[in-house]
C-alpha cells in the first residue's frame, strides 16, 4: 500500500471515530447561526452559478425568513472537509454527496433520517429504484432502515463505439453482454491491431468492474454482510477479466490508470467502444471531431441479468443542523420536478423525478438528430430499470479494493484466481468481524 494511501485511511479512521463519539450522544451541540442556510456542492461553479443563483434567489423570495450560503467544494476534497466539519459540528445544513460515501457517515447516524418527514405524496415523485439507493439498515441501540438522503442528479452508462473500427474488425453490431465483448475484444485485436476497450481496475477509481459482477449474476455480500462472491458464480467473473488482461486483449494501464484513460484512448481511436456518461458527447466532439463523426450509441453493456447500473448524487442533511425543517424544505425544492429538469438540460445529467424524466425525453424527442440527442436519450431511457448495484453498506469502498487488488494479483500471475477470490473474501469477512 502507498505511503499516501495509508495516510488518507489513518486519517478518515480517526475522523469516523471521532465522529462516531460526537455524534452518538443524547444532546448534540448546535450551530447558532442567525437565518443562514448553507449549502454545499460538488464542483459546479462556475459552469452553474448562473442557475443556483436563479434557484436561490427564488427560494429565498418564498422564504424570506432564510438567507442562502451557497459553498462550492472540489470533488478531491469533499469527503475530508464534510467529515472535518461534522466532527467539529459546523457542518453546512444540505450537502450534495453521493451514496456511497454518504451511507459511510449514515451508518454512524449523521444524518436527518428523512423517512419519517417526507411526505408519502412526495416520496412517490421520485424514481422507486433510485429513492431506495440512498436508504440503508442503521444499527444502534437497535436497527431500523433509514433514508438519509434526497435524490437529486443521476447519470446512466452508455456505450461509444467507433464504427469504423467494428467494421473494420468485420463487426455489424456492437457488443450488448460481456460475452459479446470478449469475442469483440478479439476480432478487433486480431484484424485491426486496436484494444476493444478500457476498464480501470485501480481500486479507488471507477466501480465498474464491480458492478459487472452484479451484472453476470453475481451476489457481492450476503444478508450478514459478508462475503457472497466466492462462488462458481464469481469465480468465473475473476476468471473472465483474467483471462482478457493475460490475453493481451485490454490495454496494460488499466492497471494503473482511471477511467479518465479510456476517454483519452478513445479520442485517440485506440480502443473502438467507451463506457462513459451522456455528459462526455460534447468532450469527444470537441476534441477529436474526426472519431465523433465516426460514432454511434447503445446502451450500457450488461450480463445475464440484463441489469444496468445508475450513478446517483443526492442531498443529505446533517442531524446537528439547527434548522432541519428549512434544510428540507430546501432540498426538496432543490429536488422537485421544475427545478431538476432545468438542471438536467442545462448539465446534460439525468433528473431522478418521474415526471421530470418522462419530460426530458419528450423534450429530446424535438431535438433535431445529433450524437448527443441520441446519448442523452439512450440514457435517459435505461433509468426504468436501472439500480444502484453496489450495495450501499458500511465500509462499501472497502470490498471494492479487496477484490481489485486480488483480481490484479491474478492478472499479474502472483495468485490463482481461486486464491485471489479466497482471499478477497476472507479480507472483506476479517473487515466486517472488526
Amino acid at each position: 500500500m502507498k505511503k499516501s494511501n495509508l495516510t488518507k485511511k489513518i486519517i478518515l479512521s480517526l475522523l469516523l471515530g471521532t465522529i462516531w463519539g460526537g455524534i452518538s450522544g443524547c444532546n448534540p451541540q448546535k450551530k447558532t447561526n442567525s437565518n443562514q442556510l448553507e449549502f454545499w456542492t460538488m464542483q459546479l461553479k462556475p459552469n452553474f452559478t448562473k442557475y443556483f443563483n436563479g434557484i436561490n434567489n427564488s427560494f429565498e423570495q418564498q422564504n424570506q425568513a432564510v438567507k442562502l450560503r451557497w459553498v462550492d467544494v472540489s470533488w478531491s476534497a469533499m469527503e475530508n472537509k464534510i467529515l472535518t466539519s461534522i466532527s467539529a459540528k459546523t457542518a453546512p445544513d444540505v450537502v450534495n454527496l453521493n451514496p456511497k460515501f454518504a451511507s459511510q457517515l449514515a451508518t454512524r447516524n449523521a444524518w436527518l433520517d428523512l423517512e419519517p418527514i417526507v411526505p408519502p405524496e412526495v416520496k412517490a415523485t421520485y424514481l422507486p429504484k433510485i429513492w431506495d439507493a440512498s436508504t440503508i439498515e442503521v444499527c444502534q441501540t437497535e436497527c431500523s432502515e433509514q433514508t438519509f438522503g434526497l435524490p437529486w442528479y443521476l447519470t446512466t452508462t452508455i456505450a461509444i463505439y467507433n464504427q469504423e473500427l467494428l467494421t473494420a474488425a468485420g463487426i455489424s453490431q456492437a457488443p450488448q453482454t460481456y460475452t459479446e465483448l470478449a469475442q469483440a475484444a478479439k476480432e478487433i485485436k486480431a484484424k485491426t491491431g486496436k484494444y476493444a476497450f478500457f476498464i480501470s481496475f485501480v481500486p479507488n477509481d471507477s466501480g465498474d468492474v464491480l458492478e459487472s459482477f452484479v451484472k453476470m449474476g453475481v451476489n457481492l455480500i450476503d444478508d450478514s454482510g459478508k462475503a457472497a462472491f466466492n462462488t462458481p458464480e464469481g469465480r468465473a467473473v475473476f476468471q473472465y477479466w483474467v483471462d482478457l488482461y493475460q490475453q493481451k486483449l485490454l490495454p496494460p494501464d488499466v492497471l494503473t490508470q482511471g477511467h479518465r484513460r479510456g476517454i483519452e484512448l478513445y479520442q485517440t481511436g485506440e480502443i473502438a467502444l467507451l463506457t462513459s456518461g451522456a455528459e462526455f458527447i460534447d468532450s469527444i466532439t470537441n476534441n477529436a471531431p474526426t472519431i465523433a463523426e465516426a460514432s454511434e450509441i447503445a446502451p450500457q453493456i450488461t450480463g445475464k441479468t440484463g441489469k444496468k447500473s445508475v450513478a446517483v448524487m443526492n442531498l443529505v442533511i446533517p442531524r446537528d443542523s439547527d434548522k432541519p425543517k428549512e434544510a428540507l424544505n430546501y432540498a426538496l425544492y432543490v429536488t422537485n420536478t421544475k427545478n431538476q429538469l432545468a438542471f438536467a438540460e442545462e448539465s446534460n445529467v439525468l433528473p431522478s423525478t418521474t415526471k421530470a424524466v418522462e419530460q426530458y425525453i419528450a423534450n429530446i424527442e424535438q431535438q433535431p438528430a445529433s450524437l448527443k440527442e441520441e446519448a442523452k436519450k439512450v440514457s435517459a431511457s435505461q433509468l426504468e430499470n436501472a439500480e444502484i448495484l453496489i450495495p450501499v453498506a458500511k465500509d462499501i469502498h472497502v470490498l471494492q479494493r479487496v477484490i481489485y487488488e486480488n483480481m490484479q494479483a491474478a492478472m499479474l500471475k502472483e495468485k490463482t484466481v481461486e486464491q485471489a477470490v479466497e482471499d478477497a473474501a476472507e479480507e472483506w469477512d476479517t473487515v466486517q468481524n472488526n
